[in-house]
């Protein structure tokens, strides 16, 4: 079965493994005050050109999103998002359940725009009944998307010149974050979302790591944020694991060298797909892939790949999405494209 099913099917990247079993029996404090965790703050927060932020590691998405977002917001605020944002569609409510409504926008190409946010926010504070609502409180967005698209940097500066003018923080969901850094023609930097966000997470759980995430507070973290983390289920009392991984992967450039492998990889498949007669639902710049196919070859084509339905398009055609990630190999790609 060839797997391009999603990003984070291997275990962890090989450099990983090997500095996880060199330092094994090392003895060292939790919760991230280890000596590597140590070291992977600040490896992270000088690659952010923000040496006086501050950096949580945590052990996975749904609970970053889930803690972030709970503690930046008071108990009658809600944070807006596209409708097509993963805190909207594929969080299962854990935002929700927190006490927190998700207030949606449209989408566009996964993205939202600043116009449209600040309308929003000038129709609630122009409604006369708006003590009555859900306040909107933060702005999340992703990068990449849900549908592997890019923001700008006139986009993101433009979202965040909205917040600032409401004082409401811009908050990035990093998961496949690497991808988008790596990818070709993008003009956003870590630097960039240093300066133009309250907060954001580079993903490492889709980008190489066993497993983990690394919260980015460029000035200062929400007051107690630990004591927040830890409330949500998003800590690890062996820290360490954690800190190794990132202390790894921000060591030789190693994070931005496996990203630039997924999109190398992505792009060889986007071209053989293409080539093929496939076309595709969005032309995505970063590892995920989106290609519309009939019916009945998907049928054919799901006995030997395994990949992710994405969405209907019409009776007898349906979009589906192609997923490489560091691990990718050309060899599996070449065998999709005889298969096709």
């Amino acid at each position: 079965m060839l797997e391009f099913g999603c990003d984070y099917l291997e275990g962890a990247h090989e450099k990983i493994l090997k500095r996880l079993l060199e330092t094994n029996m090392e003895k060292e404090p939790g919760y991230g005050f280890d000596k590597y965790s140590v070291s992977a703050k600040k490896k992270i927060l000088e690659a952010c050109g923000c040496p006086d932020g501050e950096v949580y590691l945590l052990v996975g998405g749904t609970q970053t999103n889930a803690t972030v977002i709970d503690s930046m917001l008071t108990n009658y605020q809600g944070v807006v998002a596209a409708v097509t944002g993963h805190v909207s569609v594929h969080e299962s409510g854990a935002i929700e359940a927190s006490g927190h409504k998700v207030l949606t926008l449209p989408q566009h190409l996964g993205k939202i725009d600043a116009g449209e946010l600040k309308e929003l926010l000038v129709n609630f504070w122009g409604d006369e009944t708006h003590d009555h609502m859900v306040f909107p409180g933060m702005v999340y967005i992703s990068h990449p998307t849900e549908y592997g698209t890019l923001y700008t940097k006139a986009e993101l500066e433009a979202i965040h010149t909205v917040c600032e003018e409401y004082g409401i923080p811009l908050y990035v969901d990093g998961a496949r974050l690497g991808y988008g850094l790596a990818a070709k023609d993008t003009d956003v930097t870590l630097k960039d979302l240093a300066r133009l966000t309250e907060a954001f997470y580079i993903g490492g759980t889709k980008v190489g790591a066993l497993c983990g995430e690394a919260v980015v507070f460029p000035k200062k973290a929400p007051k107690h944020f630990f004591t927040t983390v830890k409330q949500h289920g998003a800590l690890l009392a062996k820290g360490r694991l954690a800190g190794i991984q990132f202390d790894t992967l921000f060591t030789d450039d190693l994070y931005m060298e496996i990203s630039r492998h997924a999109i190398r990889m992505a792009g060889i498949l986007k071209e053989g797909v293409t080539k093929k007669g496939y076309p595709m639902l969005i032309d995505s710049p970063t590892n995920q892939q989106f290609f519309i196919f009939e019916n009945s070859k998907l049928e054919e084509l799901r006995k030997q790949v395994a990949f992710s339905t994405w969405e209907k398009v019409d009776e007898t055609h349906t979009a589906i999405r192609f997923a490489t990630s560091w691990a990718t190999k050309e060899e599996d790609i070449e065998a999709l494209l005889q298969l096709l």
